[in-house]
């Protein structure tokens, strides 16, 4: 029975955190409502300018120029007023740890020969850790935790509406953002519905069940979700036609540069020049 139970805490305690990993999205757009400093600037330059910095963290193989632009990223949080554990938990729990152990094997000298700095015995096998391969797994693992943070941080600063009217400005495929903006809305009614399906389900057959039972009751509910799902869909889509919605996302106000925007668009033009001036060395 104690099995039992904790394998339902699991399947509860797996639930809530996808939920509440969803519902951290709401926190970002409080967080781009927020009076700081990129949040003042306009979308069109913000985006402009950190796909300029993406593109200096891809092709500087400087690691010293990495960890400034990370430094930058964290510096622009700070300054915007956004919640920098949040911040910080969103660039570093998934995809820089998920590149670390990627990383991790091209330390080693069967992937990456050179000079040894360590070496070692592990299960009968001679291995040893390059230099070569300790600065390319360093410089890997850098570069993506620069780059996601960038990226983050736009998301962060940046309304879903306005960074969706910003692709389009960008000419990304009309299809390819409507498709986005329906997803968007529609993922927060979904995981509603899967936290009621599952709070229903629980209400009426207790903490333990028998895991045949469990198995037909899941069964039959993701018959009944998938029948839900569909009709929401077309509900939203519906709910959207009837607001205005074309296709095509629509903001109050209108973009417009600033002296501000100028300002900022010179000075990362100034760190983007560095970098690639700088990107050897």
């Amino acid at each position: 029975m104690r099995n039992a139970f904790k394998k339902n805490n699991f399947i509860e305690h797996s639930i809530k955190g996808v939920l509440l990993f969803f519902k951290d999205s709401v926190l970002s757009e409080e967080q781009a409502s927020y009076r700081g400093f990129l949040q003042s600037i306009d979308p069109r330059v913000k985006t402009i300018t950190v796909i300029s910095l993406c593109i200096a963290v891809l092709v500087t193989k400087n690691i010293y120029a990495l960890i400034f632009l990370y430094s930058f990223s964290i510096l622009l949080a700070a300054i915007s007023k956004l919640n920098l554990g949040f911040f910080l938990k969103r660039t570093w729990v998934f995809i820089p740890l998920f590149s670390l152990f990627i990383a991790i094997p091209a330390v080693f000298s069967f992937v990456s020969p050179g000079e040894a700095l360590v070496t070692f015995k592990f299960i009968g096998f001679n291995l040893a850790i390059t230099r070569q391969g300790l600065a390319g797994a360093i410089l890997f693992v850098s570069r993506v935790a620069a780059s996601v943070s960038l990226v983050i941080l736009l998301s962060l600063s940046t309304r879903q509406s306005a960074l969706l009217k910003v692709l389009r400005v960008l000419k990304v495929p009309q299809v390819f953002v409507m498709v986005l903006g329906m997803s968007y809305r529609y993922i927060y009614l979904f995981m509603e519905i899967v936290e009621n399906t599952y709070l229903g389900i629980k209400s009426r057959t207790g903490a333990l069940i028998h895991y045949q039972k469990g198995q037909s009751i899941v069964a039959w509910n993701i018959a009944t979700l998938w029948q839900r799902s569909f009709k929401l869909n077309e509900d939203v889509y519906s709910a959207m036609l009837s607001r205005g919605y074309r296709g095509e996302p629509v903001l109050i106000e209108e973009f417009k540069t600033t002296f501000k925007d100028w300002v900022w668009i010179c000075f990362v033009a100034i760190i983007f020049i560095g970098v690639i001036i700088f990107r050897n060395g």
